[in-house]
């Protein structure tokens, strides 16, 4: 899988007590779909897709979701970041989706994800 980099010896827990290697810098895909529960719900939307951006992360807006890739924990920050963005811009509430694409040592990129598509 490309977008990968190299890996490290930190362990996790797992279930049931094991270990299992899992690489901290590995690269990671996580959808993020932000419903504010507003009667004019895209300019909160923007805010949201703008603290995506604002992360510096590679990013790919669709119809439905945006799509982050990076190192999973900053890309965790920018999904977290996305969700608080539309209650700072005003939405009473908001209901985010994410999905999460993982691997010990990362996922496939957007690009390889999509390239067979386009």
């Amino acid at each position: 899988m490309g977008g990968k980099t190299g890996f490290s010896q930190n362990l996790t827990t797992a279930q049931k007590g094991k270990y299992t290697m899992v690489d901290p810098n590995r690269i990671v895909n996580i959808g993020v779909e932000v419903l504010p529960l507003t009667e004019d719900a895209l300019p909160i939307v923007d805010r949201a897709i703008a603290a995506i951006i604002a992360s510096g992360l590679k990013y790919e807006v669709g119809p439905l979701e945006t799509t982050i890739e990076g190192p999973f924990e900053a890309a965790w920050a920018a999904a977290k970041a996305a969700h608080l963005a539309c209650l700072e811009a005003g939405a009473g509430h908001v209901v985010t989706i994410i999905k999460i694409a993982d691997g010990q040592q990362g996922s496939y990129t957007i690009e390889e994800k999509t390239a067979p598509y386009r």
